[in-house]
C-alpha cells in the first residue's frame, strides 16, 4: 500500500492536476482534501481537456474511487455541473462525498463579492466563489454540513439558525445587500441541485479504511500551493484552508495518515494569480504568458509571470515535507533567451525571506544556458538538450530534493520519469 500526497510548492497553478491524472492510473482512490470551487486543475487526456474545480483529478480512472473529503467546502450546483461535464465525455464517476464537508452557498459567494468591493484597492484578490465566508462560518460553528442534505428536517432547522445569525450582519455591513430567500426555499433548492450526487454522501473514512486494509494505493490531492496556505503562506493573500501535505489526512478522513510519498509540484518558472508579491516578475510578460497558456482556470485572469524562484520554492518544498519534486511546463522555456534562476534575495528583511514577501526584496539571479530545440517529444531525461538537463539538475541541487518527474507537455505520455 502506498499513500501519495500531491501538493503545490509555489502559489498554486503548478500543474498538480496532470500529475494526479498520471498517477491515478495505478491508484484505487483519488482524494481532494481541502479547498473548493475557487481554483481549477487542468487535465488533458484521451477524453479531452478538462478544468476540474471540485472533483479530484483521478476521476478519469473508472476503477479509482473519487473522494471529496471533509476538509472541503462544496458548491452544490457547480459540483453537479462538473459531474455532468465529465459524464458527457463518457466518464462514469465513482464517487464518495464526505458528510462532514461544508456547503458553500450562493449567499457565501455574494458575501465574498461584497467584501471585496468594500475593501477596494485593499482587496485580497478573491475569486468571489464564497470560499472564505464558508470556511469562516464553519469556524464559527454556523456552517451547513453536506450530511444534512440527507436529513431535510435538520437541514431547514440549521439554515434558519444560520440565516438568523448571518443576515443581520450582512445588512448592517453592506448597504446594497438584498436577500429574500427563506430557509425553506434554500433547503428545497439545495435538495434539487444536489440530487445528482446526494446518494454518494457518506462517512468517507469507512471506504478509505477498507482500501487501506487491502493494501491499495491512495492518492491525495491539494488545491493551490504552499504560498497560499492559511497559516504558512503569504498572509493575508492566502486561501482559507491548509494546503500543506500534513493536512492531507485530516482533510481526507484519515487523520492518522502517514504518507509514504509527498510530491511537491513546481513549475519550471514562477507564476501567480491574485494579490501578493512576485519577486521574480519578468519585465515583459505578455508573450510568455500567451505561449505558456497562463490564465486562471476558474476566472480566466492572466497570471503574473516570473523566473524560477528557488528561495520561495525551497521554502514551499520544506513546508510540504516533500520527498520528491515534479517539475512541470519545462517545454514552455524553449526559446526563452533570458533564462535565469533566482538563488537569493537582497534588500530589507533579506535575512528572513519567508512569506510574506515584500516589494522591498530584490532577486539575485543565476544565469542559465537556454535551448531552442522542441522537447515535447522527449520521453527520457537523456533525450533533453544538455541545457535543459542542466536547468533541471540545478533546480534539484538548489531544492535538496530529487526531481523525479519532468513534464514536457500537458499529455500523460509527456511525463519523463527519472
Amino acid at each position: 500500500m502506498s499513500s501519495i500526497v500531491v501538493v503545490g510548492a509555489n502559489w498554486g497553478d503548478e500543474g498538480k492536476g496532470r500529475i494526479v491524472d498520471f498517477l491515478a492510473e495505478q491508484a484505487s482512490a483519488s482524494i481532494r482534501f481541502q479547498g473548493g470551487n475557487n481554483a481549477g486543475h487542468t487535465v488533458v487526456n484521451d477524453l479531452g481537456t478538462f478544468k476540474l474545480h471540485q472533483l479530484p483529478s483521478g476521476v478519469f480512472n473508472p476503477d479509482c474511487l473519487a473522494v471529496l473529503g471533509p476538509g472541503m467546502v462544496i458548491s452544490p450546483a457547480s459540483l453537479s455541473e462538473e459531474i455532468a461535464e465529465v459524464a458527457e465525455a463518457g466518464v462514469k464517476v465513482n464517487m464518495c462525498i464526505s458528510d462532514r464537508a461544508t456547503l458553500c452557498l450562493p449567499l457565501h459567494a455574494l458575501e465574498d463579492t461584497l467584501e471585496e468591493q468594500r475593501l477596494g484597492d485593499k482587496a485580497y484578490g478573491s475569486t468571489h466563489q464564497g470560499i472564505a465566508p464558508a470556511y469562516g462560518d464553519r469556524v464559527m460553528k454556523k456552517g451547513i454540513l453536506v450530511g444534512w442534505l440527507k436529513q431535510p428536517e435538520v437541514l431547514v432547522e440549521r439554515i434558519k439558525f444560520w440565516m438568523d445569525w448571518k443576515l443581520p450582519q450582512l445588512r448592517a455591513l453592506y448597504p446594497t445587500f438584498e436577500f429574500e430567500q427563506t430557509a425553506e426555499e434554500m433547503a428545497n433548492w439545495l435538495l434539487e441541485v444536489s440530487a445528482p450526487w446526494r446518494d454518494a454522501i457518506c462517512n468517507v473514512t469507512l471506504p478509505l479504511k477498507e482500501l487501506q486494509a487491502k493494501d491499495q494505493t491512495l492518492l491525495f490531492e491539494a488545491q493551490l500551493g504552499a504560498g497560499r496556505d492559511l497559516v504558512y503562506g503569504e498572509y493575508p493573500w492566502t486561501t482559507s484552508s491548509n494546503v500543506v501535505s500534513m493536512y492531507a489526512g485530516i482533510g481526507s478522513g484519515l487523520p492518522a495518515l502517514r504518507p509514504e510519498r509527498v510530491i511537491a509540484v513546481a513549475k519550471a518558472f514562477s507564476s501567480s494569480v491574485g494579490t501578493g508579491t512576485l519577486i521574480t516578475a519578468m519585465e515583459e510578460q505578455d508573450a510568455f504568458r500567451e505561449l505558456a497558456g497562463e490564465f486562471g482556470a476558474t476566472t480566466g485572469r492572466p497570471r503574473d509571470m516570473g523566473y524560477f524562484d528557488a528561495v520561495a520554492t525551497k521554502n514551499g518544498v520544506e513546508l510540504q515535507a516533500a520527498t520528491e519534486i515534479a517539475l512541470t511546463k519545462v517545454d514552455c522555456l524553449t526559446g526563452l533567451k533570458d533564462l535565469k534562476i533566482c538563488v537569493g534575495y537582497e534588500g530589507e528583511h533579506s535575512e528572513n525571506p519567508i512569506w510574506p514577501q515584500t516589494a522591498a526584496l530584490a532577486p539575485i539571479y543565476e544565469k542559465m544556458e537556454s535551448w531552442s530545440e522542441d522537447i515535447t517529444g522527449c520521453r527520457k531525461f537523456e533525450e533533453l538538450p544538455v541545457a535543459a538537463q542542466k536547468y533541471v539538475l540545478r533546480i534539484e541541487e538548489l531544492m535538496g530534493v530529487p526531481v523525479k518527474m519532468v513534464s514536457v507537455g500537458p499529455g500523460r505520455e509527456q511525463m519523463i520519469m527519472r
